[in-house]
């Protein structure tokens, strides 16, 4: 099955950005299986930024995850089956966690170079808040290393084969998009403090 986000990880996997390398993993879309992975990869590589990456079909832009909330409540299975509803990612864990990437200023920087950019204020209940929480849980204890969450539109043939026509976005200009996240981040000590929509 095609998915735009691990396309573009593997696109992206051994770039350079601001004289950084790019690792880019692809994770189990399964409960449980995506974080033991993510940890994994994150004892591997010690990086000093984690950006994940989810498709969200339907939606028009690349989006950039606000927060994370600990639920898991889902109306289809993930790719092994588990069908979770109302359930906690951790059982007395924190009703949530901020991403610590500078959304804003990544999103008007995604804005100037022509692409399609907001802030999202809900990353789901799926896998990919899943890996978002439990991405930031695992950060809380490493305060040097930032992290977050995005969120890129079906590819123009996944977009093709659905009745709906939903919106879309070119693999490159994803993987352009992602790098231009990367770099931000990298280069961007503060977020902008500006409304969403006059961001600019």
């Amino acid at each position: 099955m095609i998915n735009p986000s691990a396309l573009a990880a593997e696109a992206l996997d051994g770039r350079k950005v601001v004289g950084r390398r790019v690792v880019g993993a692809v994770l189990p879309c399964v409960f449980g299986k995506s974080l033991v992975a993510l940890k994994q990869e994150i004892r591997r590589w010690k990086p000093e930024l984690v950006i994940c990456v989810g498709q969200a079909g339907g939606r028009g832009e690349i989006n950039l995850e606000r927060v994370a909330l600990n639920i898991e409540d889902v109306s289809i299975p993930d790719n092994d089956g588990n069908q979770p509803v109302d359930r906690p990612v951790v059982p007395g864990g924190p009703a949530a966690f901020w991403s610590t990437l500078p959304i804003k200023a990544i999103v008007a920087a995604l804005r100037k170079a022509g692409l399609p950019a907001v802030v999202s204020q809900s990353a789901g209940t799926f896998v990919c808040n899943h890996v978002f929480y439990g991405l930031m849980r695992a950060l809380a204890r490493q305060r040097t290393v930032r992290g977050g969450f995005i969120h890129v539109p079906f590819l123009p043939e996944q977009a093709r084969r659905a009745e709906t026509g939903p919106p879309s976005l070119p693999r490159d200009e994803i993987v352009r998009g992602l790098e231009i996240a990367i770099k931000t981040s990298l280069t961007t000590r503060h977020d902008l403090r500006a409304m969403q929509g006059k961001i600019s």
